[in-house]
């Protein structure tokens, strides 16, 4: 049995990110809201594009205006009216002025604007009623970004801003990694799905649908594999099947000591190598982590291996898992560069938090903002790996480490911030 910091360690040493040359694709700016890029960007245009101006008032020149005063206002005459998007024709000379707005083109001869708060207009002519300071509200061209340098790196999420920044940068199309396939089935002869009847003794099988939720969440792609009975034979076709084609398998059940539990002694005969078969939590103490080398087309063993984590059956132990271990192997995988592991935060505890102090444990809950500090709340009702109900709205996981038994209301506790809830 491992530790907690040890299982992660050890799974992200596993996980080869995807390759920038042969694991992309190109996608339409639309499509590409929170997919990973996969090379840099650069643009050939400078940002701001010209010389403009920040706010709405009169282009001048500063050595005209720059002894200006209510009392001895400088007066200017008006030449020009600039709006955004029009190209100016004069070129500003000594007691001239041009009026302008917000984001239009700075006329030639003019370095300074004065917003139109500190003038008084008559007519043609202005009045500067306070001095500005040189070059005031003027945006210079390139101040933001030169043309040719890097615009965004690679291995960053693209979000609202980068999609914005990308649109005014005029890039229409944009090489992305391919989204990561995770195959995800369920093990056991009591799961049926949810549109069958319920007969006495068996239960529905959420997991799959939770986790194919949770690999959509994470931005891959859940390849549904249904329901596989105890039977030696057929849940080692079914694995062989999803190690080739998929990045990384998820199973859940049949992985702890029963009569019935066949995955780790299968993906053993399939010449996996099992690298985690327990790990020091509650819950999620039974956990296989293992690694199918693949082959290419001509039989040559490739540098890509998928990766399996055969999960514990019962639904709680399921996500909790996902949220301490999978996730963080999808995020490195998808070739993000950083923000691989989990979120932890240091909150105040609402409730008392109990444990047997003989593993990590973790207790799920939610995270409210009282009078500007977060703190947690413990989900009522049973905290047994079981049951599935009180995880509704979950958006943290209290964490008491080994040997901890107890955390009184309003003590401090360190919580696994999720993203979900």
């Amino acid at each position: 049995m491992v530790s907690v910091s040890d299982a992660q360690a050890i799974i992200l040493n596993l996980v080869q990110p995807l390759d920038c040359q042969r694991d992309t694709e190109v996608v339409d700016l639309l499509a590409a809201d929170s997919r990973i890029l996969a090379m840099p960007v650069t643009s050939p245009l400078d940002f701001p594009h010209w010389d403009n101006s920040a706010m709405d008032g009169y282009a001048v020149r500063y050595e005209d205006v720059q002894h200006s005063s209510a009392e001895q206002p400088a007066v200017l005459e008006i030449v020009e009216d600039i709006p955004a998007g029009y190209q100016p024709k004069s070129r500003i000379q000594s007691g001239e002025a041009a009026r302008i707005f917000t984001g239009a083109v700075i006329p030639a001869g003019a370095d300074t604007i004065v917003i139109q708060e500190r003038t008084r207009r008559e007519e043609n002519r202005v009045f500067i009623l306070a001095a500005p300071q040189p070059q005031e509200f003027v945006r210079h061209k390139a101040s933001f970004y030169q043309a040719g340098t890097q615009l965004l790196p690679a291995g960053i999420k693209l979000n609202a801003s980068e999609i914005a920044v990308l649109a005014a940068a005029q890039c229409p199309q944009l090489n992305v990694y391919r989204r990561p396939r995770v195959a995800i089935f369920s093990t056991g002869d009591e799961l049926v799905t949810v549109d069958q009847p319920l007969q006495s003794g068996q239960i529905v099988d959420s997991n799959q649908y939770a986790l194919a939720a949770l690999v959509k969440e994470s931005g891959a792609e859940p390849i549904l594999l249904g329901i596989v009975k105890d039977d030696p034979v057929t849940l080692e076709r079914v694995i062989a099947h999803a190690v080739a084609i998929a990045d990384i398998v998820l199973s859940s059940g049949g992985v702890s000591v029963g009569d019935y539990d066949y995955v780790d002694k299968i993906i053993e005969s399939l010449k996996a190598e099992i690298h985690i078969r327990s790990v020091e939590m509650r819950p999620g103490k039974p956990l296989t982590v293992a690694t199918f080398p693949s082959t290419d087309a001509i039989n040559r063993v490739s540098p890509h291996s998928a990766l399996y984590f055969g999960l514990p059956g019962n639904p709680a132990a399921v996500l909790v898992t996902f949220w301490r271990f999978v996730l963080l192997a999808i995020k490195k995988l998808s070739g993000i560069t950083e923000g691989w592991e989990p979120v932890f935060l240091k909150v105040r505890s609402h409730d008392e938090l109990r444990s047997d102090g003989k593993r990590e444990t973790y207790l799920w809950g939610k995270l409210h903002l009282i009078n500007g500090v977060y703190e947690f709340h413990k989900a009522g009702g049973s905290h047994s790996s079981g049951n599935l109900i009180n995880l509704a709205q979950t958006n943290a996981l209290a964490v008491l480490p080994m040997g901890k038994t107890s955390i009184y209301p309003q003590e401090e506790v360190q919580v696994l911030q999720l993203s979900n809830g």
